[in-house]
């Protein structure tokens, strides 16, 4: 993370024994260790967080793209109904032979 080779160590290691003494030194390691934990577990949680949003963004996107991919097909199929129906609704076209082909009606027969 940082790059500390083990000299530096031992170097960061005799500076502190010198500073705080060798009676405070093992607490102050313990309270050190235990901040740089909490700050690892701080950037853990972030990290984690962001990529449930990213992971939750990328679902949304597909979802969008799903129900935009439903809505044309459906309008589609609509489309198709309809103009397959449009024949069926449409009257009939009368026929262009004149009187002889239409049936008589009953006054007409009786004249």
């Amino acid at each position: 993370m940082f790059d500390i080779g083990f000299a530096e160590l031992i170097l960061i290691g005799v500076v502190a024994l010198l500073v705080i003494g060798p009676e405070r030194l093992p607490e102050a390691i313990r309270t050190a260790s235990m901040w740089l934990n909490r700050i690892r577990r701080g950037f853990n949680e972030i990290k984690q967080e962001v990529q449930q949003e990213l992971h939750n963004d990328a679902v949304m996107r597909d979802l969008r793209q799903t129900g935009e991919q439903l809505k044309t097909d459906a309008s589609a199929i609509g489309r198709d109904l309809k103009d397959s129906t449009a024949p069926l609704n449409t009257p009939p076209q009368a026929t262009t032979g004149g009187a002889e082909n239409q049936p008589q009606t009953a006054e007409k027969k009786a004249e």
